[in-house]
């Protein structure tokens, strides 16, 4: 199954992108607030909404989301 056929089309807004990327980088959400200049509240907030619009359950699920969707990487051989 596809990453796409499993978790849905909803398209997160800019915003919420910002959220996901730096969960996917590991930050925790007080490091998520510092980094978009609001509070560790609104990013639970953002996160039970993104997760609802995606079908996720966790944060874990949250970066795999994410990671599935980035371009892929250019591999370097030596």
């Amino acid at each position: 199954m596809s990453a796409i056929g499993r978790y849905g089309t909803c398209v997160p807004s800019e915003r919420e992108h910002r959220v996901i990327q730096l969960v996917a980088e590991g930050l925790k959400n007080r490091e998520v607030a510092e980094a978009i200049g609001t509070t560790e509240h609104v990013v639970k907030n953002y996160l039970r909404v993104i997760y609802d619009k995606l079908g996720l359950w966790n944060r874990v699920e949250l970066a795999l989301w994410y990671e599935s969707r980035r371009s892929p990487s250019v591999l370097v051989t030596q």
